[in-house]
Parts: C-alpha cells; sequence; structure tokens
C-alpha cells in the first residue's frame, strides 16, 4: 500500500484505508473520502502543500500531512 501523498497530478487511485482516528477520521469521511472510493490527484500547489483532488465529482485540497493518512490501493 502507499498513500494519497505519494500520487503525482494525473493519477488514480483508490482508497483502502483511513490510517487515523478520531475527529480527523470523522472529517475525512465526511468529505466522501471512504474505502473504495477513486480519487484522482488533479494538481499541487506550487511549493507542494496543499494537493487538491477529485472525487465523487468535486475538488478536495487537502494538506499533505492529512494525504498522508489516506492508504490507497492501485
Amino acid at each position: 500500500m502507499f498513500t494519497l501523498k505519494d500520487l503525482k497530478p494525473g493519477q488514480k487511485a483508490c482508497v483502502g484505508a483511513i490510517a487515523v482516528e478520531g475527529l480527523m477520521r470523522r472529517k475525512l469521511m465526511d468529505m466522501g473520502v471512504t474505502p473504495g472510493v477513486e480519487i484522482e490527484v488533479n494538481k499541487t500547489a506550487p511549493f507542494g502543500d496543499p494537493i487538491e483532488v477529485r472525487l465523487r465529482g468535486y475538488a478536495l485540497s487537502l494538506r499533505k500531512k492529512d494525504a498522508e493518512n489516506i492508504l490507497m490501493v492501485q
């Protein structure tokens, strides 16, 4: 497994698991980041943080700190 942080712009993968508990896990799930959903990285900010991803028909910006808690599968 790898994390969402490891994906480059234009790459897609499916969420395998969310490796954080508590409030942050709840926030990610409320934003639609759930196991099995496909996520595509659209772009990154000039210094690499945050990253913009597309899932469930909308764009979402995430900090790399949060993206490294989302485990992906091909």
